[in-house]
């Protein structure tokens, strides 16, 4: 599905740049179609050999491009808003924000500009584009949001949400793999204390724990129904199981991502 349409990524750390390599490795963009914005350009000098366009000036970027792609910090977004303003066209660009806590009417106001905007929450997986991405807008056509879409699904996996869900989503799936990654560390040291080497018992928690997703993801089965099949009557499982409920486990995570939710919603609102 080659595109003619040009792409700037303004703030070109971990996401951007695997957004970047996703799409070219899905054959959607060429180097050439992709502008790589940062402060320390040296930094892109790998992939300007590439072939990819760099540069620090997102005004000068924002120009070139027909989708604009804003992957910086909240903090950071105002003033990069103030940058682009006199380059951003509201007939000729789509934004898309990858910003925590932002709605697509903030990006807008501070624009001053009618422009159509579309949000999307990917995670860190998209290093390795196993991303689960979470879309949503206020404004944009249906075949923008079906084109965003599809520049997420070269990273990952996509779903479109409403977008007042969108900093839950946040605490889910962007958390969310820290909230994961930590119950595999904890698993793993479970391992070492019952005899495993450190490296073994972490590979043996990850593979497990990998293992136990994608029988969700290819079965559409429900924990439960999975759970059903390891726990035998008076069994070590549900020994295990009873005694990490005791301790609060679901419990544990329930509130974390909670807490997670409301604390992303503040981020840009606090700045």
């Amino acid at each position: 599905m080659e595109t003619q349409q040009h792409i700037a990524i303004l703030g070109s750390g971990n996401i951007g740049l695997a957004l970047a390599k996703g799409l070219v490795k899905a054959g959607i963009f060429t180097p050439q179609q992709i502008t790589l914005t940062r402060r320390n350009v040296p930094a892109l000098s790998a992939l300007a050999d590439e072939g990819y366009n760099v540069t620090s000036s997102n005004a000068d970027a924002v120009t070139k491009a027909d989708i604009v792609v804003l992957a910086i910090l909240p903090q950071q977004l105002n003033k990069l808003l103030d940058e682009i303003k006199p380059t951003t066209n509201q007939t000729k660009h789509l934004l898309i924000s990858v910003v925590s806590g932002v709605s697509c009417q903030d990006i807008r106001k501070q624009l001053d500009l009618d422009v159509q905007v579309i949000r999307a929450m990917p995670n860190t997986a998209i290093a390795i584009g196993q991303s689960m991405t979470c879309i949503a807008t206020d404004n944009a056509s249906p075949a923008n949001v079906s084109l965003v879409l599809s520049l997420f699904d070269t990273v990952g996996v996509s779903i479109q949400i409403n977008e007042e869900l969108m900093t839950s989503a946040t605490a889910l799936c962007a958390c969310g793999i820290a909230f994961f990654l930590r119950s595999i560390r904890a698993a793993s040291q479970g391992g070492t204390e019952i005899g495993f080497h450190a490296h073994d018992a972490l590979k043996m928690a990850a593979q497990t724990a990998k293992g136990a997703a994608d029988l969700l993801l290819q079965l559409s089965s429900h924990p439960e129904q999975e759970i059903d099949k390891v726990t035998s009557p008076k069994g070590c499982t549900i020994a295990g199981l009873n005694e990490m409920e005791h301790n609060g486990f679901s419990s544990a995570m329930i509130k974390g991502i909670k807490v997670s939710a409301e604390k992303a919603g503040a981020l840009y609102k606090s700045e």
